[in-house]
């Protein structure tokens, strides 16, 4: 080992005294229960939903509570007092205007501090004091400490302990410590998020979803196709860019991008109030559950979103023609138009269109912007590379996300593993190589990197790259055959909109798949499991979200709303402890408001999908291996510096070899 990195070691840890006290503390560590993880995924800007399901822990809070409480509180109160730890500010609001006077007020903050300091204990049995301390609210660390270590609780600490309690009351800071407690017991209950994708996409708050996140104490993200538009756009792809403004014009949520975001519209509106009239194929789809849009805003954003989705088409056009490994010249769809007739003849077959807005296109060179259009785009980029709020969040998406993440033993991807019909990894030649499974995700993800490295450029492979990861037949975030979006508008024949799902959806039912896949990626097969979004389950009409028995979890349940008639449900996330897997369904959230009033929560159904037949330790996940890491340069540097009596080298010398 590289003696200089002892010496920097040795600077932190300066007597034998206090490596031999480190490995100890890091050795015993590693016979602790593992940490709960939380599986989140599709979470497509429902940001209401999902911290609610952050703040309960997909109903971890609740199994403590009861746990604890059972046959001393009543169902009642255990769903109030889950409700004050999800809400505490706001219920303690609604509380305090019940309470009939002040001295029962008194006794509800002296019995409910108590149980939240005996909730925090209970959840914070499996963890070092040092880690439940850095959990604790700040300004009531030694208090609380006194609170949930006492002893001699019986006899001459019994009305110090009171008297602590009845002071932080008259004190007037009871509100203060029940919050800081309540959000304690929300970060003890999980200990690690995953997001397995697509953060964004059609929902209104995708940014507060960003900020919690960012403020959360641990945390990763495997990227899902939405958020790897977002961070295209943002990497100087405009073909990108203009594909999440459609969406955002679609779904009437250009709100996000203009209010949010702080980029400037107003150069496209008045290109689109130009060119473009109304048109049935592009009005928004407005969510009922939003306010009221007049006319003359649905006119406007029906212009818009005609005006971007001709720009997006338009820039299609040059990448496929330059990236030929992309195969995809048969969505060369504007040179296929007969703008005379207006038929598209695609795969074969000719098509009459219908809504069509062609108003800026050259039938001889359909690939060609106008100069308000090339403007348009370039104004729009350089907006969205110079928003600071957008630049945070791309940065920590970037930081904190992957196209894969192999964690505990377990495979979390968003999309697919690209395959062939009859099970093998599916080839793509890039720059004269070709790549498939493992190899080929990694190399998606250095285009990735690399071109979100490289934002000034916008024309280069990696930039592309990004672009073909949202639409290519061998993305594994897209795992379809061709994207249908033209067909959409333009076709009334809907077996012209069908996307051929790649036949991963169908291979992941099987186990030998499953376990061939895990294999791949240098996994485990017998103690592996793929965990999945991307694609709705469709519970509704009996589709399991376990498969392959129990190889495969797919956790896309319909977080968005626009899917929860499909799915039935609101939802699935997974918990993972040391006892084993648990897959969460959850009912549709209504409102924060209903959950404070009625103790409404949103969970339903707990299935078990696999239980540890020995009780896990941190020694076997990935944090171990890391502990297991510095265990081992700490005995090196004991070995080095005091075993064998070595000194630094500020004058003291050495001892010779």
């Amino acid at each position: 080992m590289d003696t200089k990195y002892l010496d920097l070691l040795a600077e932190k840890y300066d007597s034998e005294e206090k490596v031999v006290t480190e490995i100890i503390n890091l050795e015993a560590i590693l016979n602790l229960p593992k940490g709960t993880e939380h599986f989140v995924s599709d979470l497509h800007g429902e940001y209401q939903a999902f911290q609610h399901v952050l703040r309960n822990g997909s109903g971890n809070v609740k199994v403590k509570i009861r746990d604890l409480f059972e046959g001393e509180l009543s169902d009642q109160e255990m769903n109030e007092f889950a409700t004050l730890v999800y809400y505490p500010e706001d219920k303690l609001q609604l509380i305090k205007e019940a309470a009939a006077d002040s001295q029962s007020l008194y006794g509800w903050y002296a019995e409910t501090i108590k149980r939240m300091i005996r909730l925090v204990a209970f959840a914070s049995s499996k963890y070092t004091r040092s880690k439940v301390r850095k959990a604790l609210p700040e300004q009531f660390v030694y208090i609380v400490e006194e609170l949930l270590y006492k002893t001699d609780e019986l006899t001459n600490k019994k009305e110090y302990y009171t008297k602590i309690i009845q002071r932080i009351i008259s004190l007037g800071q009871a509100d203060k410590l029940i919050t800081g407690l309540a959000y304690t017991i929300q970060r003890l209950v999980v200990d690690h998020l995953h997001v397995v994708g697509d953060i964004y996409d059609r929902g209104p708050e995708p940014d507060k979803i960003m900020d919690t996140l960012i403020n959360y104490h641990s945390v990763d993200i495997q990227w899902g196709n939405h958020d790897v538009l977002w961070l295209g756009a943002f990497a100087g792809s405009k073909v990108c860019l203009a594909n999440l403004v459609r969406i955002c014009a679609r779904y009437d949520n250009l709100d996000i991008i203009e209010d949010v975001y702080g980029i400037n519209l107003r150069p496209l509106l008045n290109l689109a109030e130009r060119y473009y009239d109304d048109n049935r194929a592009f009005r928004p789809k407005h969510d009922a559950g939003k306010k009221e849009i007049f006319d003359d805003e649905q006119l406007q954003i029906t212009k818009i979103h005609q005006a971007i989705a001709m720009i997006q088409f338009k820039l299609e056009i040059p990448i496929i023609k330059r990236r030929p490994d992309f195969n995809m010249s048969g969505r060369l769809l504007l040179e296929n138009v007969d703008y005379d007739r207006e038929t598209l003849t695609v795969n074969g077959k000719t098509y009459a269109l219908q809504d069509t807005c062609f108003a800026t296109v050259d039938p001889k060179h359909p690939d060609r912007l106008l100069e308000e259009e090339e403007q348009v785009i370039d104004k729009l980029l350089f907006s969205f590379q110079h928003s600071e709020k957008l630049a945070r969040h791309m940065n920590f998406l970037m930081r904190k996300g992957s196209l894969y993440l192999k964690y505990n033993g377990n495979l979390l991807i968003h999309g697919c593993i690209p395959l062939n019909e009859d099970g093998s990894m599916k080839k793509m030649v890039i720059s004269g190589k070709a790549y498939a499974g493992r190899g080929l995700l990694d190399v998606f993800e250095h285009y990735i990197r690399y071109g979100f490295a490289h934002p000034e450029v916008t024309d280069d492979l990696a930039t592309d790259m990004m672009w073909y990861l949202w639409t290519g037949e061998n993305s594994s975030l897209f795992g379809k055959k061709e994207m249908t979006t033209f067909e959409r508008y333009f076709i009334a024949d809907k077996t012209s909109h069908i996307e051929q799902k790649n036949p991963y959806y169908k291979l992941r039912e099987e186990e030998e798949i499953c376990r061939k896949i895990l294999k791949e990626f240098h996994l485990n097969a017998d103690q592996g499991h793929i965990i999945n979004g991307h694609t709705p389950v469709e519970e509704i009409n009996g589709e399991n979200p376990i498969k392959a028995h129990g190889k495969m979890i797919v956790i896309d349940g319909g977080f968005s709303k626009a899917y929860q008639p499909k799915t039935g449900i609101a939802g699935y996330t997974l918990l993972y402890n040391s006892y084993g897997m648990q897959l969460v369904a959850h009912k549709r959230f209504t409102s924060k408001e209903d959950v404070l009033l009625h103790g409404t929560d949103v969970l339903s159904v707990k299935r078990l999908v696999d239980r540890e037949l020995k009780r896990k330790k941190v020694l076997e996940t990935n944090i171990g291996k890391k502990l297991l890491q510095q265990i081992s340069v700490l005995n090196h540097l004991l070995e080095y510096r005091y075993k064998h009596g070595n000194r630094s080298a500020d004058g003291e010398g050495r001892k010779a070899d």
